[in-house]
């Protein structure tokens, strides 16, 4: 609704109803309607996109990977300091609109999930929120310096949870088994086009080694993701339950499992050190 005339407006409700005619504009003459099914909700408050820029500190000599540069915001300003952007586009028609910016700026089209991500030295992005999470894991398995991503709000809290609380969960494990991360901002979701139905943050993750020894990574997530399946039962009944993961013979995987710590605690309550001493007892376990 357009508030009457007499009624003196903020200049932030001005720009904001600007930005997004503009963007409006932009879609129409990108030729796409924003796409529930692709999570495409646009970043249209360029105070927003700067702050997050800022927030990355990205280096003149450095290459930046963007997933999902919707309509450039992002894309153009990161362009500006980095010496080289490659910005992964699933959506063909907003990868033929962003060709365009030339120069620095590379978009690769594809599916960021199922394509191989070229060498970068950090990742600034807006997430689609269908595609956080498995965008998330697939960074933690590639060489980074830092990550600064825009992601559903409540997604941000279960990056940063502690053990013992709801939130806490198997991206929070394997998020702090990689990187610190830090929750820099709340981001309103009126600064979107279209808007979302809930509120985002902007999220910093520097990449470092853990401060504690895994012996072997794929049974460290494995542990992870066979203890957090199960949640609310023991981490004994839960690796009973997943023990296809961990052997072949069920019989010698419960003679084993009486051997290991944590068994009457619940995945909740191990902090990432501890399941990286229970995923090397299994790794002993398993020979």
């Amino acid at each position: 609704m357009i508030p009457p005339s007499n009624i003196l407006l903020p200049a932030s409700y001005l720009a904001e109803r600007v930005q997004r005619r503009d963007a409006a504009a932009e879609l129409r003459r990108a030729g796409v309607r924003p796409s529930r099914r692709l999570g495409q909700h646009f970043l249209v408050d360029d105070r927003v996109a700067r702050r997050q820029v800022d927030m990355a500190k990205i280096r003149g000599e450095e290459t930046i990977l963007e997933v999902g540069p919707g309509l450039g915001i992002l894309t153009r300003l990161l362009a500006a300091q980095a010496k080289r952007v490659i910005a992964i586009e699933k959506d063909s028609r907003l990868a033929s609109f962003l060709e365009g910016l030339g120069g620095r700026v590379e978009i690769v089209r594809g599916d960021a999930l199922k394509i191989s991500w070229p060498k970068f030295d950090a990742m600034v992005s807006n997430l689609p929120y269908q595609i956080s999470s498995p965008v998330l894991f697939k960074l933690l398995d590639h060489q980074f310096d830092r990550a600064v991503l825009m992601v559903q709000r409540e997604f941000a809290e279960r990056l940063v949870a502690p053990p013992r609380t709801k939130d806490y969960s198997r991206l929070t494990v394997n998020v702090a088994h990689r990187a610190e991360c830090e929750i820099l901002e709340t981001v309103p979701r009126s600064a979107f086009f279209p808007q979302p139905r809930v509120d985002s943050a902007i999220v910093r993750l520097a990449r470092r080694e853990p401060a504690y020894k895994v012996l072997d990574e794929l049974v460290f997530r494995e542990t992870v993701d066979a203890c957090f399946l199960h949640r609310r039962k023991t981490i004994r009944n839960a690796l009973d339950l997943e023990w296809l993961r961990f052997a072949k013979d069920h019989g010698r995987w419960r003679d084993s499992i009486g051997r290991l710590p944590f068994l009457d605690e619940r995945a909740e309550v191990l902090s990432p050190q501890d399941f990286a001493a229970l995923s090397n007892e299994i790794g002993v376990a398993k020979g």
